[in-house]
């Protein structure tokens, strides 16, 4: 299962070309990956939306939020459009696109498709889609501290109160030497 999130990402089906590639640029801003490799975050929303995976609750004031995905979409593009002359969010220089997420993240875009929900809670269904989809990855498990699945066996001694912190699972190796990278990383000149 772990192998396979890695290994079989899905197609894009349910965005339309234009918004897979406003959209795909959307999610890499918001999760500051500028090169490769890449966890394809986009593939897995659309992938959600495509098999009608929804989060069981919608904000009262918004709409479906694939409907809320694809509006963003177009409001991206015309915002792009407006402040560069880009034709699409995608085609707009790093820095544009970054003024245009952090005014989104903070509500200061209107107009145009915009004015079609509310943006506040708009970047808040974006959000929730890009942090699921990235997370639930394994290339990001390193970041929030998560050594994976402990599938087949299960962590039999998480959680017992007598064992100590450091005790081992009886099927875990020991560490060839118990030293932080990060504390004994030589000192890097100034540039």
């Amino acid at each position: 299962m772990v192998l396979a999130r890695v290994e079989r990402v899905p197609p894009i089906r349910f965005f339309s070309p234009r918004e897979a590639a406003t959209l795909g640029e959307l999610c890499d801003v918001l999760t500051a990956q500028d090169s490769e490799p890449r966890i394809p975050v986009l593939n897995y929303v659309d992938e959600k939306y495509f098999e009608g995976r929804l989060d069981g609750f919608q904000f009262d004031d918004m709409p479906d939020d694939r409907d809320t995905w694809r509006t963003v979409a177009r409001a991206l593009d015309e915002e792009a459009h407006a402040r560069s002359g880009a034709a699409t969010f995608a085609a707009a220089d790093g820095e544009v696109r970054e003024a245009i997420v952090s005014d989104f993240a903070d509500g200061r875009v209107q107009g145009g498709s915009w004015s079609d929900l509310n943006p506040r809670r708009a970047f808040a269904v974006v959000m929730r889609g890009v942090l699921d989809a990235f997370y639930s990855h394994p290339w990001a498990w390193n970041e929030i501290g998560f050594g994976g699945p402990a599938y087949p066996r299960g962590y039999s001694r998480f959680g017992s109160p007598h064992l100590q912190a450091a005790e081992r699972e009886p099927w875990e190796g020991r560490e060839a030497y118990d030293e932080d990278p990060v504390s004994h990383r030589p000192e890097q000149p100034p540039s």
